[in-house]
């Protein structure tokens, strides 16, 4: 199908703005400019005072933890976990990680989110399902938890997850592993991770750094901080999406950069748990691809990329006392380009031709996209998601003026709501 985005303005990769029209055949950019009557378009969206960007890439989250938002806030990481969400979590079953996943992409869809890594389980097979139905693109990790009883069958269902869905919904989900973090599995089964990750060619999605105390305890224990672990196990050999990445010593973000390890930066979740400030640019300057991420929406308390993108420019700016440490335009990227590398995803996070036609229409007629000196500028630091019109995915639209196309949101929203009353009384 040929679709033609008419009249839109357009963000370009060097972060200037042409208003022009995008020509779309099947899931790629197949031009941008202006398109005559030789283009024969199955659809044309009258783009006309819209923004166009690329669709926005949620480097770390757990969708299905949706459910959760607001249901145990204001505490420490290590509490929040064992006391509160870990409980609740056990008791789930597949119709939660259904509805909670779908409730996570319609959150996305309408914050203009077009791609997601997720990391939970068990039962990711239902987070596929929603991928599928809703037209979006996932990275899938099966959360394993090693220290658990059931951590060698976690393991074996993440094997599975793999063989079954990798590459599945038209190249839309892709599988990588994802052994929880340095505390919840110990080397020795680390180890064990590498093996069937190297067996199979896939890579790994792990919480690293998020903590003073997971650091400290991983000098105490191994006299190596989790990145030493990481590569003295090999996971580091695997191809890397570590998640935080917030106490980092100049050795750590070496091996980040020798390894090409991506980091996924979660400025609001790190911020509500107190975890710190990730050493945001340092990693930039060390050639390290950061990318943005969520986390789950019970310690965010939402799915809002364009809030991350904000909170990224803003966090370090004040970090570092540096005005110019990440511009809006480098926020932006770490919110696109660097989260499509991030995932391992190629030809996606830009707008230009030969690129996934993955695209976000903001609609600039309201008053926080008024006067329009910059529209870049007015996206990352005045607009919010609220103002998202449109989402493409893969050339084909999935929400057009606010309407979702794929899904019904008035049902999500009621399933959603019912699984959580049903888990948390």
């Amino acid at each position: 199908m040929n679709t033609l985005l008419k009249n839109a303005t357009v963000l370009l990769p060097d972060g200037s703005v042409k208003t022009t029209d995008i020509a779309v055949a099947g899931n790629t950019i197949a031009k941008i400019g202006t398109v005559g009557n030789e283009w024969q378009a199955d659809a044309v969206v009258d783009a006309t005072g819209k923004f166009a960007v690329p669709g926005f890439v949620n480097a770390h989250t757990h969708a299905s933890m949706t459910l959760l938002r607001s249901y145990a806030d204001d505490m420490n990481l290590m509490d929040w976990l064992e006391k509160e969400i870990w409980p609740v979590e056990a008791k789930m079953h597949s119709k939660d990680i259904y509805w909670g996943a779908m409730l996570a992409a319609v959150e996305m869809i309408k914050s203009g989110t077009t791609s997601f890594a997720d990391m939970y389980g068990p039962q990711m097979e239902e987070v596929a399902k929603v991928v599928d139905a809703s037209g979006m693109r996932a990275v899938l990790s099966r959360g394993i938890i090693g220290v658990a009883p059931t951590g060698l069958q976690s393991l074996e269902s993440n094997k599975e997850l793999f063989r079954n869905f990798h590459g599945a919904a038209n190249g839309r989900i892709s599988v990588m592993f994802g052994p929880h973090a340095p505390y919840t599995c110990p080397p020795d089964f680390l180890r064990k991770v590498v093996a069937a990750a190297k067996d199979l060619k896939a890579e790994i999605h792990i919480h690293l750094a998020e903590t003073k105390g997971e650091v400290e305890n991983c000098l105490k224990e191994y006299g190596k901080t989790p990145f030493g672990i990481m590569e003295e196990t090999g996971i580091l050999d695997c191809g890397v999406l570590a998640a935080h990445c917030v106490h980092l010593t100049d050795a750590d973000i070496a091996l980040m950069a020798k390894y090409h390890v991506r980091a996924a930066h979660n400025p609001g979740s790190n911020m509500k748990l107190a975890s710190g400030i990730a050493p945001v640019p340092k990693l930039l300057k060390a050639g390290v691809c950061v990318a943005l991420g969520t986390d789950g929406a019970s310690s965010n308390n939402n799915l809002d990329m364009l809030e991350e993108i904000r909170l990224a420019a803003l966090l370090h700016k004040v970090d570092t006392l540096d005005p110019l440490a990440v511009p809006a335009l480098e926020a932006l990227r770490m919110g696109t380009e660097y989260g499509a590398k991030a995932l391992g995803i190629e030809k996606l996070g830009r707008l230009e031709e030969g690129f996934k036609a993955d695209i976000t229409l903001f609609d600039t007629n309201s008053a926080a996209w008024c006067p329009q000196h910059d529209l870049l500028s007015l996206l990352v630091y005045s607009a919010n998601s609220s103002s998202v019109d449109s989402v493409m995915i893969d050339g084909k639209l999935v929400m057009e003026k606010g309407h979702l196309l794929t899904l019904d949101e008035e049902r999500i929203l009621y399933e959603a709501n019912r699984c959580a009353m049903e888990l948390t009384k």
